[in-house]
Order: structure tokens, then sequence, then C-alpha cells
């Protein structure tokens, strides 16, 4: 059995690379933050001038110009960051399969399954469905490699390597 995500979870790399990205997160947040502000300080300033004066409508286009600028460098930012994520996740994912994979050819063992071995919260109805969906009904508990796969790949000499051959960024 090998419930993989407890291992993606957990995984030096992904959890040190995470935490590199989520300070450039913050850092994108702050700015976006002062932009906001700034547009916020227009739309106040735009109240002090009548309606339909040429300073009212410069102010008013510049306002527009923020705000749609805005929106667009908050979108393209998340999805960086989502796309920054996935990879990290691809990469943690390659290795982990690698080390599953010589881990089985050493232990002869011929198949190994994706198990989500989280206890189901009946209070939540999209864990329930999970639950009652699994492919794999039962497993025997104590034939789960995922502490030995854990241990391998969080290793310092293993996680502190990129996965698959692909350079650590940042």
């Amino acid at each position: 059995m090998f419930p993989g995500m407890d291992i993606l979870q957990h995984h030096t790399f992904r959890v040190t690379r995470n935490e590199d990205v989520e300070v450039e997160e913050d850092d994108a947040e702050n700015l976006l933050k002062a932009e906001r502000d700034r547009i916020n300080g227009m739309m106040e300033q735009i109240k002090g001038y009548n309606v339909g004066t040429p300073e009212y409508k410069k102010l008013e286009a510049d306002i527009a110009k923020a705000q749609g600028d805005f929106n667009v460098t908050a979108q393209l930012q998340k999805k960086e960051f989502m796309d920054q994520e996935a990879k990290v996740y691809m990469q943690v994912y390659a290795e982990v399969e690698k080390v599953v994979e010589q881990f089985a050819r050493e232990h002869r063992i011929a198949i190994v399954h994706r198990h989500e071995g989280d206890p189901v919260d009946a209070s939540d109805r999209n864990q329930i469905l999970r639950g009652i969906t699994k492919p794999i009904v039962y497993i025997d508990p104590g034939i789960d490699i995922t502490p030995d796969i854990a241990k391998i790949v969080n290793t310092p000499a293993v996680a502190t390597q990129p996965a698959a051959g692909q350079p650590r960024t940042r």
C-alpha cells in the first residue's frame, strides 16, 4: 500500500520549495495591496472633483486603467504561482515514483497501489463520496510501505536533491 499524498505532503523538498514560494507570494501580495491602496486613494480623490470636468474624466480614466492593470497582474501572478506549485509536485512525484519502483523491485513487490488511508469524516459529504468510491475496499494496514518510502525520500542526501535531474530553483 502506498498513500502517495502522505509522502507528497511531507516531502522535504516540496515543503522547503513551497515555503520559498509562499515568501514570493507574500511579497507579490504586498505589492498588490499597495497598488489596491493607491487605486482606493484615487477613488477617494475623484470625489473632490465635479462630475464631467476634464480633471474628473482624466482621473476616472486613470482609475479604470489602474483597475484593469491590477486585475490582469493579479490573475497572471496567481497563474504563475499555481504553475510553480504544479512543477514542484511533479518533481516530487517523479522522485517518489522512482523510489517506490526501486523499493518494490528490491522487496519483490509486484504491485504498489496509491491508497488514501486517512479516515473518512462522516460529516463531510465530499469525504464520504471519496470513501465509498475508492477502488480498494480493504488493505492490511501492516503492509504499508509509506513509512519506508518517506524515510528514503526525506533522507538528507535524497531530500536536498531535485527530482528527476531537474535543477532546484531559487
